[in-house]
């Protein structure tokens, strides 16, 4: 059944055996040598010089710990945090005779506080620890002798074993492929967890291994292997084989990755090379840099500011203590019941200095609380469950392809609701990546009457009905209707059902869909039950094409290592023929050389190159003789483009057998070649061969927009967005589907800057490289300040900056970039054209350091990673150039339109609950801060503690931080729909309103207020007459449980003015909260004296049956809220945010009216807005921009 299978299949890629038999000469001279000294000696992994070489193992950690390390390291982690060291300092002082409270109390919460995170860290760590333990248990075939395979764990594969590779396994380690299950020995890789992309790669092994096929067969099996040292390049691999006393080049086309898996090759017999950590995936394994959000960051800021306040505050008091200790000598004796003649060092009159530093001690532990020792935790526990939220959310899962949000960081949710700038990829990213064959162009005739959104939105934009094709259509009536068949939406009777052999040229049109049945690098799977073809293709564009090919008569059916299969319509006898033709060569399409050819001979004995490639590449390759179309083509490309469409050219010409010899003997020695300059060498020869080419025409697909692209950009445009679009397509292109998008509009002004203009080009052609640049930077800057001068002149209109990647290069050197920025920032959009992936990451870093802004960055392929780890937010489309972006962003959504809902719902939601969420904690601490330090001052700054000691140490903890978890999670100013309804709500994150200095301190001051309104009542109330009926006046314990009552009221009833949107769980942990503090008072009353010390029996005993205790409790909490309620209302009332705004709207039933919704909804729209809404706008009222600009 095997030998069946091999003789059945023979697909291959064209890698021909002989370009692996050439001998070694000079081009390897860097075997050996430093970076490539690797030596592996196959099947004998216990060789004798195996422990010399001391290569890793094959076992793999990706945890941050290990169980010797977890403690130190996790504890070091803490202790990083300034907050979390002041407390360790704090718990290390109270054991001295300094401290006012017990040691217990002040080391508990602490070791509560840094447990709960190192829990967290544990679990997080022992996620990836289960995963290292999934795949270093996964098994393997691995030689055992004597032409043996036994299943063996990865982790004990060592550098030399002979390993037997499954289909639909995953690789152990980097190995060198020796044979498959095909006679030719090719088999194909899946490598979408190294570079993302979801096309099959096809490997191929050396002609000399080829014929090991079966175990037996590798019994005697030697060979060394002389190759690179590890390394994290995924594309490139030197080295040697040696093999029966014979060298052997080996290349990238032999090498096997770790974590890349077989597909459609029953198996494949390998050589270890690299392990574990050598392997380029790990090598590749970086961690991502690390973000902050601006919140977190500004909150380190007040955590400096609070303590700063907490020091003054200290001096403050020691130095008064200071003064006063002395004067108890001087002025005899005023505080005599400190007894000063026998006082210790802490009350000693004679040292007063020395005291007043034990004070300042004494009480920056009194003061601790000050601090919120709880906020990071509490912090970390909110963004998890946020996060939770966000990839729980139905309306951003893609249901097509079983894709829901997934946020891969909980470091930046309310990041999500302060962005100002996005910046986009195009293709993939707002379009779908899924081509569809539309029009051509063939022998100076445009074929194809299909319509493109593109050339709809253009039809819209000018007002008038879609004309496009208008001539054919009127010459030709026909109904354009959807194909069902993917990737095919071409609609031409002229060509369509075989009638092409009627055109007068019917012969150019044979050779230009044979050329792209047969120019491609794509795999047929023929499936045997239904006969149908499906094709595996290295993108969307060569299947669209080869899709096209087989729908209009030329179906590709059948490849081997050395030939290419069609059926084809014969033009004279009208019935299918199947044509043969030997594949001699492929020169593959890559970004430099923007083409891809084969060299092919026919059943009749011609040599062919067939060519197709990128405009800019093709035309200047095109023989004199060759140019009979050039006028045309070029001028339906630029139509093509100009209706969004993607076009590349196709050109054929014949070869002599003399010019193919010499052209084969040349590549070969360029392959055999084992040098870092290899590719150098065979593009040289490449560009000897692809010249003097005839052409036939262009091909044109559309990648459409993505469903909700426009109405996405719409409302992200109405919540003051900036969108900038950065592409490698072409300027029109570009410009065309910001028009389909609504990224453009008629009467939006147009900057574009550009190198094309006639003198940089003449410059191009005539002058030096330095000379070039030189005038082509001026060009750059010029047209720069030129826009900048029509941005100044006209502010109220809507401008739009275009430039190119040329441009581009000029406008990011370091004396441009300012005022490039400049001149962006004043366009309501910027499209960059023709960018390289460099430049995407380059633009990124201007826009984020520049205007000190947040940016977002989002999109879909291994060109967009740079972008988006730049960026403070990067955002991944799990789309069709696979996972490449997913794993370097911080948040993964299925769709562009599912951004919407991801910035202004989620976005606004986590930013205003955490920004509230840390004002509150503040605000809390603050209150009770204040109350500590006002009873300090009223006892003569004497370090007396206004509380219990677990009075002190559990109010974080327990009495008030679960509420405020509660409002970080669940709170909600406005609804889901209410975001979307008013997108301008946005900008309150935009502008940081819910976060300013101003409101920070405001809640400070809030907080100042209470503790005053509190100590002070409490203390007016208690003292001097009798606290009970039997006439016992207040002491210092009863003072203290009655102030911390009131203060533990006071801060949860804040909470519950503070909520919007108060679910069960709120309440339950809001009066749960004030209710486990009077649990607690009985509870710890209860226990013995020598531990409840001052709250022995308080409650029972003293307060519980004292109507005064509850009346004082009621008129102190109402009073310390009445501040804080009048503001709001007069906020609310006559000074609403625009969340209040919307409030009113939902309160009042007014969300009905369409006309005060509307009116309300206008705030979002300015004169420079982009989006169809701006749009409509424009066109309704076209008189409305011009008024703003008097």
């Amino acid at each position: 059944m095997r030998g069946e299978r091999r003789k059945k299949l023979h697909l291959s890629k064209i890698y021909s055996f002989k370009c692996g038999r050439g001998g070694f000469k000079e081009e390897h001279s860097q075997i050996g040598r430093p970076g490539f000294s690797r030596v592996v000696v196959c099947n004998e992994p216990d060789g004798a010089d195996t422990g010399i070489r001391h290569y890793a193992s094959n076992y793999v950690r990706t945890t941050k710990y290990t169980a010797a390390s977890f403690l130190p390291k996790s504890l070091f982690e803490q202790f990083r945090r300034v907050a979390n060291f002041y407390f360790l300092v704090i718990g290390c002082l109270s054991f001295t005779p300094l401290a006012p409270y017990s040691a217990v109390s002040a080391i508990i919460p602490l070791i509560v506080i840094i447990g709960a995170t190192m829990v967290k860290e544990f679990i997080e760590d022992w996620q990836r620890k289960k995963q290292d333990i999934e795949m270093n248990n996964r098994k393997v075939k691995v030689h055992q002798g004597g032409g043996i395979f036994k299943h063996t764990e990865w982790r004990n594969l060592r550098v030399g074993d002979l390993v037997k590779v499954e289909k639909d396994q995953f690789f152990p380690a980097d190995l060198v492929l020796l044979s498959s299950s095909y006679e030719d020995a090719i088999c194909y890789v899946e490598t979408m967890n190294l570079d993302g992309e979801t096309n099959l790669k096809l490997k191929q092994a050396l002609e000399v291994t080829s014929s090991l096929h079966e175990e037996h067969d590798l019994g005697d099996f030697k060979a060394i292997v002389k190759c690179e040292d590890p390394n994290a390049n995924l594309y490139s691999f030197v080295g040697s084989m040696e093999f029966e006393e014979q060298q052997y080049p080996l290349s990238p086309q032999q090498l096997l990755l770790r974590d890349s898996k077989l597909r459609n090759t029953d198996h494949i017999y390998g050589a270890v090379i690299f392990t574990g950590h050598d392997t380029k995936v790990i090598q590749n394994s970086t961690d991502p840099p690390s973000k902050r959000s601006k919140v977190e960051k500004k909150m380190d800021k007040i955590i400096y500011l609070l303590f700063g306040v907490l020091f003054l505050m200290a001096f403050i008091g020691s130095v008064y203590f200071g003064i006063v200790t002395r004067e108890d000598k001087e002025g005899g004796h005023q505080r005599w019941y400190l007894r000063p003649e026998t006082a210790d060092i802490f009350f000693d009159p004679d040292r007063a200095p020395i005291a007043a530093v034990y004070h300042f001690l004494t009480v920056l532990l009194l003061y601790s609380n000050f601090i919120p020792i709880s906020l990071y935790v509490s912090i970390e526990i909110v963004k998890v469950l946020q996060s939770i939220f966000i990839n729980q959310d139905i309306h951003m899962y893609y249901e097509e392809t079983d894709k829901p949000a997934h946020a891969r960081t909980s470091n930046l949710n309310e990041e999500l609701g302060q962005v100002d700038t996005i910046l986009s990829d195009k293709t993939g990213t707002l379009t779908c990546n899924s081509m569809e064959f539309i029009k051509c162009s063939i022998a100076a005739t445009a074929y194809g009457y299909g319509v493109t959104e593109v050339e709809r939105s253009m039809a819209n934009r000018k007002g008038s009905p879609l004309a496009v094709s208008a001539k054919h259509a009127a010459e030709h009536p026909v109904s354009p209707k959807k194909s069902s068949v993917k990737g095919f939406n071409f609609d031409d009777e002229r060509v369509n059902n075989g009638n092409w052999v009627n055109e007068s040229h019917s012969n150019v049109i044979q050779q230009f869909f044979r050329l792209l049945a047969v120019c491609h690098t794509a795999v047929p799977d023929v499936d045997e039950n239904t006969g149908k073809i499906t094709y595996e293709a290295e993108s969307p564009d060569e299947a669209a094409f080869v899709i096209a090919a087989r729908e209009l008569g030329f179906e590709f059916f059948k490849r081997t290592q050395t030939s290419v299969s069609i059926n084809e319509l014969n033009p004279v006898t009208g019935k299918r023929v199947e044509r043969s033709y030997d594949l001699l060569s492929i020169l593959e399409f890559n970004s430099a050389r923007k083409r891809m050819s084969v060299i092919v001979r026919d059943e009749e004995g011609k040599l062919m190159l067939l060519s197709k490639g990128a405009d800019s590449v093709m035309f200047e390759r095109l023989a004199r003789n060759g140019r009979e179309y050039e006028e045309k083509t070029r001028e339906h490309c630029n139509e093509y483009a100009d209706a969004g469409l993607r076009t590349l050219i196709l050109a054929y010409r014949e070869l002599s057998e003399d010019e193919f010899q010499a052209f084969d003997s040349k590549l070969l020695a360029a392959k055999n070649s084992v040098s870092t300059d290899r590719e150098a060498l065979i593009d040289e020869v490449t560009e000897s061969i692809e010249k003097d080419l005839i052409l036939l025409g262009a091909t044109a697909v559309e990648d459409k927009l993505q469903q909700g692209v426009p109405e996405c950009i719409d409302k992200l445009a109405q919540a003051g967005i900036k969108l900038w679009v950065l592409t490698g397509d072409k300027m029109e292109t570009a410009i065309n589907i910001g028009y389909a998008c609504s990224l453009l509009r008629q009467g939006m002004k147009q900057i574009i800057i550009t190198l094309e203009s006639p003198e940089i080009k003449a410059q191009e052609k005539n002058g030096e490289k330095s000379e070039i640049a030189r005038a082509s930077k001026q060009s750059v800057v010029r047209q720069i300040t030129e826009g900048k001068a029509q941005v100044a002149k006209l502010t109220s209109d809507a401008f739009a900056l275009i430039i190119d990647g040329k441009s581009l290069a000029y406008a990011l050197e370091d004396d441009v970039k300012k005022l490039f920025l400049e001149l962006a920032v004043g366009c309501a959009s910027v499209i960059c054209c023709r960018s390289s992936p460099k430049q995407k990451a380059l633009v990124t870093r201007l826009v984020k350091d520049g205007t000190t802004k947040t940016t977002l960055a989002i999109g879909d392929g291994a060109n967009d990673v740079g972008m988006l780890q730049e960026a403070d937010i990067g955002i991944g489309i799990s789309g069709v150039e696979g996972m490449q972006a997913v794993m370097s962003s911080d948040i993964a959504i299925a769709q562009f339109r599912f951004l919407e809902r991801l910035l202004l719902v989620h976005g606004h939601w986590c930013y205003r609950r955490i920004s509230t969420m840390i004002c509150y904690f503040f605000y809390k601490n603050i209150t009770y801060g204040i109350t500590v330090f006002l009873y300090e001052a009223f006892t003569s700054f004497s370090g007396q503690p206004a509380y219990n000691d677990w009075f002190l140490s559990l109010y974080n903890v327990f009495f008030t931080s679960l509420p405020v978890v509660a409002l970080g999670v669940f709170d909600q100013d406005v609804s889901a729909r209410f975001c979307l309804k008013f997108p301008m709500l946005y900008q309150e994150g935009v502008q940081n309103l819910l976060f300013s200095w101003r409101r920070i301190i405001g809640w400070m001051f809030n907080g100042l207020c209470s503790a005053i309104i509190i100590f002070f009542f409490c203390e007016r109330a208690l003292s001097p007459q009798a606290f009970n009926e039997d006439g016992k006046p207040a002491d210092f314990q009863i003072f203290g449980a009655t102030m911390y009552t009131c203060v533990v009221w006071v801060v949860n009833c804040q909470m519950a003015l503070a909520i919007s949107y108060f679910t069960l769980l709120q309440h339950i942990l809001i009066w749960g909260s004030i209710a486990l503090w009077y649990i607690f008072l009985l509870a710890y009353g209860a226990m013995s004296p020598s531990f409840a010390t001052t709250a022995y029996k308080v409650f029972v005993q003293s307060l519980a049956a004292t109507p005064a205790y509850y009346f004082i409790t009621f008129i102190v909490v109402v009073s310390a809220l009445v501040p804080y309620f009048i503001y709001n209302a007069i906020q609310m009332r006559f000074f609403p945010m625009y969340h209040g705004r919307i409030q009113w709207i939902r309160h009042e039933g007014w969300y009905e009216d369409p006309e005060y919704c509307n009116i309300v909804r206008q705030r979002s729209i300015r004169p420079t807005t982009v989006g169809f809404t701006a749009r409509s706008l424009a066109r309704t009222n076209p008189l409305q921009e011009r008024s703003h600009g008097r």
